[in-house]
């Protein structure tokens, strides 16, 4: 077991570097647009949103190196492409060089969505997997919080402190990058591409009274992998697994997580807080994520899936009815970061910790990076498209009524929990995917 988590925490540094590559561009935001005089447009749409982009990208087509490269190689190849995005945007001269560089870091993101959950889903125990893969979405919090503490204390570094804000990310990608090629390939993705003996040495190292017969057993690749050479995820028999990693990406989006995370000031200002309030309720915004990202993780294999989803999803609606009532009814005060700090808890111990855990665990072994990028594509288009409305929105209907909208989603969330979404706790890869596919 001691050898699994160091593989799992080893894989899911790559939520680290997603975490802070997204945060740290926050540090260097006004200092771009004044050095290069770009207009408000440009500054938003290519500077700042140009890694945002290349995550999509990233998340659409990462799939293909985590199938056929392997599990391993992928994590290694997004290591570089964080190691290449963090030294290029921090020694770039113009906006044009600058966005290259950022989407790089993009790609790496979208990937690592992918490959890091995927790996340590094969790698885990039954009893243990959600735990592990959940050790993704911690890194994720972790690298959010530890790029604000390295923007504040590297703001005084002189006039070209955001290179160094943003260059910093050169060290975790270059140790990541470097601890990766110590872990093994997924014994489950050896066995898909028929490499017998090496997965078996893998196997031995995880468990070494498992049995790679066994294994091959579950998997059905013994007689019938030849059949699935060549299928898809859009298949109609794996249209459930399809639909239920569609809604649980929809719902985690429209709860307006990357929205509230974006715009917080802007929220924060239009609830009558002034400037250093709303810095203060950053931190703390990011100090409740880790708190209660670290609940999810003891908890969903424990409690399971579905109930971390239930619980997040009531106090979604709770803390969304709350928010939309104070800016309806005008309430003033400390009421809305309070409101507030209760929907990050909420996210965090819900969706925060089950969604990268359930879409690795709903898909068969030879379609799973498929059907994660799937998943990841969905999330990450959406993470594009909402935050980039908030600012027209809140400008014709008002932060009242899109809180509102954000509530009335979450209600259609915990339908979807009570009626579909399967628990998946406690069981094998292989048990899941004759559940799932019946």
């Amino acid at each position: 077991m001691n050898k699994i988590l160091l593989w799992s925490v080893t894989a899911a540094l790559a939520g680290f570097l997603f975490g802070f590559d997204t945060v740290v561009i926050s540090g260097a935001d006004t200092k771009l647009q004044e050095l290069w005089h770009t207009s408000d447009v440009f500054h938003g749409s290519v500077v700042m949103a140009m890694a945002l982009w290349g995550t999509v990208v990233g998340a659409i087509f990462g799939g293909i190196p985590t199938n056929k490269l392997g599990r391993k190689k992928t994590l290694i190849w997004i290591g570089i492409l964080f190691l290449v995005s963090a030294i290029g945007s921090s020694l770039a001269n113009d906006p044009w060089t600058f966005a290259f560089f950022r989407f790089l870091g993009g790609l790496g993101i979208g990937a690592s969505t992918i490959a890091a959950p995927a790996y340590v889903s094969e790698i885990a125990p039954a009893k243990d997997r959600g735990r592990l893969v959940s050790l993704y979405q911690f890194n994720i919090v972790l690298g959010i919080l530890m790029a604000f503490l390295s923007n504040y204390l590297l703001r005084d570094a002189g006039e070209n402190a955001w290179r160094w804000m943003i260059g910093i990310m050169a060290f975790p990608a270059f140790f990541y990058t470097i601890v990766v090629f110590t872990i093994p390939e997924s014994p489950r993705w050896l066995l898909s591409k028929s490499k017998i003996t090496e997965a078996k040495a893998v196997l031995e190292k995880i468990d070494p009274t498992a049995k790679i017969e066994d294994l091959l057993h579950e998997m059905h690749l013994g007689n019938d992998s030849d059949d699935k050479k060549g299928e898809t995820i859009f298949l109609k028999k794996y249209r459930f697994p399809l639909l239920l990693a569609f809604l649980i990406a929809v719902f985690n989006q429209f709860s307006g997580i990357n929205a509230f995370l974006y715009y917080a000031p802007r929220i924060f200002a239009e609830a009558g807080l002034g400037e250093s309030a709303a810095l203060m309720s950053s931190v703390g915004i990011g100090i409740t994520n880790l708190i209660f990202t670290l609940f999810g993780v003891f908890l969903i294999d424990v409690l399971g899936r579905k109930i971390l989803m239930y619980i997040g999803s009531i106090g979604y609606i709770i803390s969304l009815g709350l928010v939309a009532a104070a800016f309806f009814f005008k309430w003033e005060g400390l009421q809305v970061p309070i409101f507030l700090f209760l929907f990050i808890a909420s996210h965090a111990i819900g969706q925060g910790a089950v969604i990268w855990v359930f879409i690795s665990e709903i898909f068969p072994n030879h379609l799973r990076a498929s059907g994660q990028a799937f998943g990841s594509s969905t999330h990450w288009v959406l993470a594009a498209i909402i935050p980039s409305m908030i600012p027209f929105l809140f400008s014709t209907i008002g932060a009242a009524a899109v809180f509102l909208i954000f509530a009335i989603m979450m209600v259609f969330q915990l339908f979807f929990v009570i009626f579909m979404m399967p628990e998946t706790k406690g069981k094998t890869l292989e048990e899941l995917q004759e559940t799932i596919l019946k």
